[in-house]
């Protein structure tokens, strides 16, 4: 099958490489412009690049897609099918339109559930039990099209977003292949999305990083390992900043807020319940466990996370 694959950040490689173990023609690799990082700001290039790079596969790298220029260069191209797996921009009627087979967007959510760009995260900060991938016909709204597949996984109880993630990306890559097989076989039905079902999923933001502790303890560790590991959890714990990277719900009360050392464990009580802090990193130094954290920094009478 002749393709463009248009995709991004590492959630996509294995997707790109799932097109390169198939065999497909690949004639076109879509990522976002290289990025400045590190105290340096050297220009970084996307995870999906490198890869392409790798296999010698014509990269291209536009600012938008809806300059008629590029609308014009894809046409050319001619694909059967064009493969979008978080590519970050969204795709006019005039890209939309030129593949015979349709474009396809592998999605980090069991939609109608999670439009938007970071299903994943949420699915974690909800709580959600169960999380999965699916893959479907894009259309013009955002991650509105017809579905084709799906496939399941259950969330760990203290599994974080990255965790999920590096799971979600294989799940997608699989699926991938499963649906382009059974598009060459005629064998796909696709499913209109139920819009009354639909939630939204936009980017997290840093100023999620702050925490609630009137609210339960579940509700806190949920939100903790769901933004882990970009905003991150935060909090000032005796005048220190630091990051809650992982948790646990524990058994307990107190005033909210309030820091505890339980038998040399790191705890915080919340409104219902407590948390065990487990993995933190204060700014200035490295990740480390709750119980380490106490060793070179013994709580003071009535410390408290703010």
């Amino acid at each position: 099958m002749r393709v463009i694959f248009m995709g991004t950040p590492d959630f996509a490689v294995p997707s790109l490489q799932a097109l390169l173990d198939r065999g497909d023609d690949i004639c076109a690799v879509f990522t976002q412009p290289d990025k400045p990082k590190g105290r340096g700001h050297k220009l970084q290039p996307p995870p999906v690049k490198e890869l392409a790079l790798r296999h010698s596969l014509p990269v291209l790298q536009p600012d938008t897609l809806r300059d008629e220029a590029v609308q014009e260069s894809i046409a050319e191209l001619e694909p059967d099918a064009i493969i979008v797996v978080a590519y970050g921009k969204l795709l006019p009627p005039k890209v939309l339109s030129v593949p015979r087979l349709g474009c396809i967007n592998v999605h980090g959510s069991l939609l109608p559930k999670y439009r938007g760009a970071a299903p994943i995260q949420w699915a974690v900060i909800n709580g959600e039990k169960t999380a999965g991938v699916t893959t479907m016909f894009m259309a013009e709204g955002m991650d509105t099209g017809d579905m084709l597949l799906k496939s399941e996984t259950e969330v760990g109880p203290e599994e974080t977003s990255g965790e999920l993630f590096d799971r979600l990306k294989l799940l997608g890559a699989k699926l991938l292949t499963e649906t382009l097989d059974k598009l060459e076989q005629g064998e796909l039905k696709a499913i209109p999305q139920d819009g009354t079902q639909a939630t939204l999923a936009p980017l997290l933001k840093k100023e999620m990083s702050a925490l609630d502790w009137s609210e339960p303890a579940q509700r806190i560790h949920d939100r903790i390992r769901g933004l882990n590991p970009w905003p991150c959890a935060a909090a000032d714990l005796d005048g220190k900043r630091v990051k809650l990277l992982a948790s646990q719900v524990i058994e307990g009360e107190g005033v909210p807020g309030t820091a505890y050392n339980l038998d040399g464990e790191l705890a915080a009580a919340c409104g219902r319940g407590m948390l065990r802090i487990t993995e933190l990193q204060a700014d200035t130094g490295k990740r480390m466990s709750g119980k380490d954290y106490l060793l070179g920094h013994p709580l003071k009478e009535g410390a408290r996370f703010e």
